[in-house]
């Protein structure tokens, strides 16, 4: 769904800033950047039954046991930093034998992905999968972006997150000790992926990173070019007057706090994904009405001097969250074809799947 933006005149700072709960309509493409999925009547593969992901498990320590093969995604909780709870959706292998795990960093947003889950990760059969929640995120939330608490608002920012994945990795890499080491895949949707280079040092056989819906570029250069896509630039300087300016990061501008935009501002995402040593695959929709196509191209174009192996994919008529509805395509399944191909001849590398006769990855037709 394209989002309705009416661009407002340029304001210049001001001393105090109202509080908004909602964004304002001139940035509202920025603040819905979240995990923009409609999968209604997409069917993921082999479906299986088990428990449904809209009503969440009860929560259960995270250092029982996981998850058994085809028992459905359960929700865990996970220790953040300093003493903050995580919450998780943990699923097993659909299929035996066990290949590899799939760590979700989710997009933006206070909703959870348990009512999607199942379908979201269906193609992922023999894959164990670990999805964290941002603190103060309930899995089985269906809360649009623009109506987020102000509890969860305030709090909301690229380095508090950072500290609690970051936390939440390490503690889940202590569960893994002594067990059978297994290829993992960093896999980040849309602001998820932000935050992709700075956990991959805490994933133990990290196999490669996987950007979905994501341009790769700094989030403040991607916003810039969104903003001039849709005739906002007057408000995206607005609001970078404010960032610089002298209001407390809890005020909340355009439905977020000041801390949030300051955070990605400032945040570097294109150089640490260039220099990272780590296979890089990111696929997107050429239909994406929150990322304009001239991010994804940009950084492809950087991203081909790589030493580190690289492909992109281009679903022709894909919106932000892979899906053709027209089509009645669930692009994010053809990625977990992708790596449910790769996995079983991991030597060939994650690159793989996609490549071309002439060795390129061309668009997804």
């Amino acid at each position: 769904m394209r989002p309705t933006v009416h661009p407002q005149p340029s304001r210049a700072p001001a001393r105090a800033v109202p509080a908004l709960s909602k964004a304002s309509p001139a940035l509202a493409f920025f603040a819905s950047a979240a995990l923009a999925l409609t999968l209604t009547g997409c069917v993921a593969p082999h479906a299986h039954g088990g428990a449904s992901a809209a009503q969440p498990a009860p929560v259960m320590p995270a250092i029982e046991q996981g998850p058994a093969p085809d028992a459905g995604f359960i929700q865990r909780a996970v220790p953040g930093a300093g003493g903050a709870v995580l919450q998780t959706l943990q699923r097993a292998e659909r299929t035996a034998p066990l290949r590899y795990r799939v760590i979700v960093i989710p997009g933006s947003g206070c909703a959870g992905m348990g009512p999607i889950a199942d379908r979201y990760f269906g193609g992922l059969l023999h894959a164990q999968v670990l999805v964290l929640h941002k603190p103060g995120v309930d899995p089985g939330a269906r809360t649009a972006p623009a109506d987020c608490p102000h509890s969860f608002v305030s709090l909301d920012r690229h380095s508090t997150w950072l500290a609690h994945a970051r936390a939440a990795l390490r503690a889940d890499a202590l569960l893994l000790q002594g067990q059978p080491a297994l290829p993992q895949l960093l896999v980040g949707i849309s602001e998820g992926a932000e935050l992709l280079p700075a956990l991959a040092p805490e994933v133990p056989h990290l196999a490669g990173l996987v950007l979905i819906g994501a341009s790769g570029l700094d989030p403040q250069d991607a916003g810039a070019l969104q903003a001039r896509r849709v005739g906002a630039e007057g408000d995206w300087a607005a609001l970078g007057q404010l960032v610089a300016g002298a209001p407390h990061d809890s005020v909340v501008v355009q439905g977020r706090s000041l801390g949030y935009w300051r955070d990605l501002w400032n945040w570097p995402l294109t150089l640490p994904l260039l220099q990272g040593p780590w296979p890089l695959l990111q696929v997107w929709g050429s239909d994406d009405a929150l990322v304009p196509a001239v991010a994804y191209t940009r950084f492809a174009e950087l991203a081909a001097l790589r030493t580190a192996p690289y492909c992109a994919r281009r679903i022709d008529g894909a919106d932000h969250g892979l899906q053709r509805a027209a089509a009645g395509m669930d692009g994010v399944q053809q990625v977990w074809a992708w790596t449910e191909q790769w996995v079983r001849q991991p030597a060939a590398g994650l690159c793989a799947p996609l490549l071309g006769a002439r060795g390129s990855a061309p668009p997804a037709q």
